[in-house]
This record gives structure tokens, sequence and C-alpha cells, in this order.
């Protein structure tokens, strides 16, 4: 498996992950943007958008162009 696909599976199991919590706890959006630390959401949208942009990276360098 090569690196992107290593970081979209990861991607993949942290949205399965947000969705199995909103459906037991409900999601407040102050959660999503800001959760405390110890909180499950903590920095879960930074680490997904990390992941997202590294993916859109390798992604443009497979195909030679830029963003």
């Amino acid at each position: 498996m090569n690196e992107k696909q290593t970081l979209i599976k990861k991607m993949l199991e942290m949205q399965k992950q947000f969705s199995m919590y909103e459906q037991e706890h409900g999601v407040d959006p102050s959660e999503y943007w800001d959760a405390p630390e110890g909180h499950p959401l903590h920095q879960y949208r930074e680490k997904y958008d990390e992941l997202a942009a590294k993916v859109l990276e390798l992604a443009h360098g497979e195909k030679g162009s830029k963003r």
C-alpha cells in the first residue's frame, strides 16, 4: 500500500470513528471546532485537514500538477 492509500485509509477510519461518536453522543458544534484536551474529538478537524492536505499534495505529485 502506498503512502496516499495509507493516508486515505486513516481518513476513512477517522470518519467512521467520528460517525460512531456522533450517533452515540451527538456532536455540539463547539466539540467539533474546539474540543478540549482529552475529548475524543480534540484536534480531530486539524488532524483530518493535515491528512487531506497531504493526500492532495501526493495526488498532485503523481500527476505532475501544481496546486
